[in-house]
């Protein structure tokens, strides 16, 4: 799946905050992947596809180092990643085994991989780093993947984070974590975030006038009418 690169713009300028907002207003309440931390601070809000993989509990005659070299294997599916997706991973929340390390993330980052999402951990983090790859993620550990998961597929419905996410949901990251935008609401949910980013930077300025919050935020019929005057009066750029 390629974005529209308007709608990769629009959202690049979106909070993962806003977007939660206009989801909840939209009967989603989860959306925001639990455990998908920013691994460095500063890393950019981005937008991308959802290419999903998933991990199941470590089974012993499975989770083995020759593993990685089955056709079933995270180098598989890195393989088969496109450029500008983002790779969401479902490591079930376990945070005592690296899913990924510095040469697999550096392999994802020359394939254009815009960035990996995980309930998980990485390991070897000093070259994960060094990848440039941008990371959320639960933290680091030293042990591979083996020692507590067993890697079964990707692009299949997966839950990272405690949500359901599938091949192709549009995924927003930035400094608050990870956010799901279902593929079949995307224009809805970007038409609906645009309006909530304005109206809270109306908000936002009366605040900064000295306004009182109730009546405010949210605007009751009085304050309402005064922000409908004001869109008509600053008309949105396209």
């Amino acid at each position: 799946m390629t974005l529209d690169p308007r709608i990769v713009t629009v959202l690049s300028g979106i909070s993962t905050a806003t977007l939660t907002t206009v989801l909840l207003k939209k009967g989603l309440r989860n959306v925001w992947m639990r455990g998908t931390k920013p691994l460095r601070d500063g890393q950019p809000r981005l937008v991308g596809p959802a290419f999903t993989l998933r991990f199941v509990p470590a089974r012993e005659d499975l989770a083995t180092p020759e593993s990685w070299a089955s056709p079933i294997s995270t180098r598989a599916a890195i393989e088969a990643m496109p450029a500008g997706c983002i790779a969401v991973v479902d490591a079930m929340g376990v945070t005592d085994a690296g899913i990924f390390g510095d040469i697999l993330c550096a392999r994802m980052a020359k394939k254009g991989v815009a960035g990996l999402v995980t309930d998980g951990v990485v390991r070897d983090l000093a070259g994960v780093l060094g990848t440039g790859l941008p990371v959320w993620c639960n933290g680091a550990a030293a042990p591979p993947s083996v020692a507590s998961l067993t890697f079964v597929a990707w692009q299949q419905p997966v839950a990272c984070g405690g949500v359901a996410v599938f091949p192709d949901d549009i995924v927003v990251v930035d400094q608050d974590g990870a956010v799901l935008i279902p593929a079949a609401m995307l224009d809805r949910v970007v038409a609906a975030a645009i309006e909530q980013e304005r109206l809270e930077g109306w908000i936002m300025g009366e605040v900064d006038g000295g306004a009182a919050l109730p009546g405010l935020y949210p605007p009751n019929a009085e304050n309402q009418a005064r922000y409908d005057a004001w869109v008509a009066a600053n008309p949105a750029r396209s």
